[in-house]
């Protein structure tokens, strides 16, 4: 399986809730492949300064990070696209991934809030924290779910 989150810049949000899903997914030994991507990103830019402190606090891994557009091709390698707003999600609908999207609030809470993951970019070290919290609890909600669901389709 392929998990891909989507946000705007690919510099905050989305690459948060891919460390996250990486480091949790590996404590619970879920195999799963996560990427991101961003609907108006500009290629090769490292995440935001917040979110890499936010990260080395948390023992996440985002120094390595590079920023990507997301792309048709980017959404039909994904099986799943988990996006931090419904703008987000629109998008990836438009590049071919309808079927396939949801909000990650939605996913994650099994249920149609229309909610979505605000955007801490330029605000203080305060506000990236909580949205850091935010993103490990519906990141831990949706790992479950993924786990819950493989776990039927096997049986």
């Amino acid at each position: 399986m392929h998990l891909l989150f989507v946000c705007t810049g690919n510099t905050c949000r989305s690459p948060l809730a891919e460390a996250i899903a990486r480091q949790q997914a590996s404590r619970l030994g879920i195999a799963i492949d996560v990427s991101s991507a961003g609907v108006s990103a500009w290629d090769g830019a490292p995440a935001s300064d917040g979110a890499l402190l936010v990260g080395i606090e948390r023992g996440l891994e985002l120094a390595a990070h590079h920023s990507r557009t997301l792309t048709t091709e980017l959404v039909a390698q994904a099986s799943l696209v988990l996006a931090m707003g419904p703008q987000h999600r629109d998008r990836v609908d438009a590049l071919g991934g309808s079927g396939k999207s949801w909000l990650l609030h939605d996913f994650a809470l099994g249920k149609n809030t229309g909610g979505g993951v605000s955007d801490p970019f330029g605000s203080d070290l305060a506000t990236y924290r909580a949205t850091a919290d935010e993103l490990e609890r519906l990141v831990a909600r949706a790992l479950d779910r993924i786990r819950t669901e493989r776990s039927s389709d096997a049986n």
